[in-house]
C-alpha cells in the first residue's frame, strides 16, 4: 500500500495549496511508474510531517493531467504553496536524489 495520498479533482487544489507537496502522475499500466513508486513511498516516509506526497492516476484524473501538461508518465511535480517549482519526467538513476534536492530547496 502506498504511503502517498490519492489525489483527485476534489482534493487536489486543497492538498497543494499550502506548504510543499510532491505529486506523482502515474498509471497502473505504466512500467516506469512502477519503478518510481517505491522511491515516492520512501520520500513520503522520509519527509513525513514536512512534505505532503500525493499520487494522481492519470487514467482516472485526465483533467488534472491536462491542466499540468502531463504528456508522459511518470511525471513528478514539486509544488510550494500551490505553485509548481520543479518538474521531473521519466525515470533516471538519480531520481531519488534529484527529488530530495528539489524538496529540500522548496522547504528552505
Amino acid at each position: 500500500m502506498s504511503k502517498a495520498t490519492e489525489l483527485t479533482q476534489s482534493n487536489f487544489d486543497s492538498t497543494i495549496a499550502n506548504g510543499v507537496t510532491l505529486v506523482d502522475f502515474w498509471a497502473t499500466w505504466c512500467g516506469p511508474c512502477r519503478v518510481v513508486a517505491p522511491v515516492v513511498d520512501q520520500l513520503a516516509e522520509e519527509y513525513a510531517g514536512k512534505v505532503t506526497v500525493g499520487k494522481v492516476n492519470v487514467d482516472d484524473e485526465q483533467d488534472l493531467a491536462v491542466k499540468y501538461n502531463v504528456n508522459s508518465i511518470p511525471t513528478l511535480l514539486v509544488f510550494k504553496d500551490g505553485e509548481v517549482k520543479n518538474t521531473f519526467v521519466g525515470v533516471r538513476p538519480t531520481i531519488k536524489n534529484d527529488l530530495s534536492q528539489a524538496l529540500n530547496a522548496a522547504l528552505s
